[in-house]
């Protein structure tokens, strides 16, 4: 049964994860935290400061992450076809039709009304991830964490894996120098 949820799971995100990677997460996050209980909000937030950092699709990427995790390699391979799939049906199927109605209006109309919802899905996402940052660092550090990196990314064009990975190094010197003065403090 395991399986089978894992494909319903990323089958749904590969058929409506209309617009790309960005906006299938929010839908990896409601199958992989709210409805199948698979991670807690805190996991997925790494899966996906993780996959940001690689290079490739997020969807694909975690949908093997987390069905690898959930059911090993099976796990894996099938949430990373259930997430594939969709996409190259709808792929053939759209382009050899869509291209004889692309100038209509309706169609048109469609793919713009489309923008906005996936607009307000990655915003609801995005305050999740900030109120969860508020109840580890507190609003002052998230605030100056936020305009920093909005910063970084958006004026000085630096890599987001960039400023993962220098994060990541400094929670690990952190922890690191944090562990040795305990033992500093429990031998003496």
């Amino acid at each position: 049964m395991k399986h089978v949820h894992i494909f319903l799971a990323f089958f749904r995100v590969g058929i409506l994860g209309y617009g790309g990677g960005p906006s299938s997460i929010p839908l990896v996050h409601k199958e992989v935290v709210a409805k199948y209980q698979w991670m807690n909000d805190d996991e997925f937030a790494d899966v996906l400061a993780l996959g940001n950092t690689l290079p490739g699709p997020i969807a694909t990427k975690m949908a093997g992450y987390i069905g690898y995790r959930v059911a090993g390699i099976l796990g894996m391979i099938n949430a990373i076809v259930a997430t594939i799939v969709p996409t190259i049906i709808l792929m053939i199927i759209l382009l050899t039709s869509l291209s004889s109605f692309k100038d209509l209006p309706w169609v048109q109309g469609m793919t713009k009304a489309v923008i906005p919802v996936v607009g307000v899905m990655l915003a609801v996402l995005t305050w999740q991830f900030l109120d969860n940052a508020k109840k580890g660092l507190g609003w002052l550090k998230t605030i100056i964490f936020g305009v920093i990196s909005l910063l970084l990314l958006e004026f000085l064009n630096v890599h987001p894996g960039i400023i993962i990975a220098v994060l990541l190094i400094a929670a690990l010197a952190q922890k690191d120098k944090k562990e040795q003065t305990e033992k500093k403090g429990g031998t003496a």
